[in-house]
């Protein structure tokens, strides 16, 4: 199950883990126009923790989930 709601500056995404137990924690994604963040609680460190993206690195991932093994550099479109 997921989440998407739209704040003044970001748009955020809570991805809820429904799977089989044991469950992991709540995955929140705020999508902003300079970076994309990353969050999930650590019940371990009682902490959030935090990863920082930059567009072209979501870009990146999102690729890199429908492609083999390999090494690749994306190659941008020009407008005309």
């Amino acid at each position: 199950m997921f989440t998407i709601e739209h704040e003044f500056d970001s748009t955020v995404i809570t991805l809820v883990d429904e799977g089989d137990s044991p469950l992991n924690e709540d995955v929140i994604i705020n999508a902003f126009s300079e970076c994309i963040t990353v969050e999930q609680f650590d019940a371990r460190t009682n902490t959030v923790q935090r990863l920082t993206l930059s567009p072209e690195q979501l870009r990146d991932l999102a690729a890199a989930l429908d492609l083999p093994e390999g090494v690749y550099r994306l190659a941008l479109q020009s407008d005309g």
